[in-house]
């Protein structure tokens, strides 16, 4: 049970971290997505560290 009182501060600074990057992304007419970006789009940012933001 003790573990969940350090993780829980760990896991808001990951979320409060990733969310920045995604209006970000949103702010450039973007998307993130987990997978690699298709043809019609490109990469041009990082969502968080498991996501890639894609524009066209």
């Amino acid at each position: 049970m003790k573990i969940l009182f350090l993780l829980f501060p760990l896991i808001l600074l990951l979320v409060q971290g990733a969310a920045g990057d995604i209006i970000t992304c949103r702010r450039k007419g973007g998307s993130c997505s987990f997978l690699p970006c298709r043809y019609p789009t490109r990469a041009v940012g990082r969502c968080s560290s498991v996501q890639v933001c894609c524009i066209r």
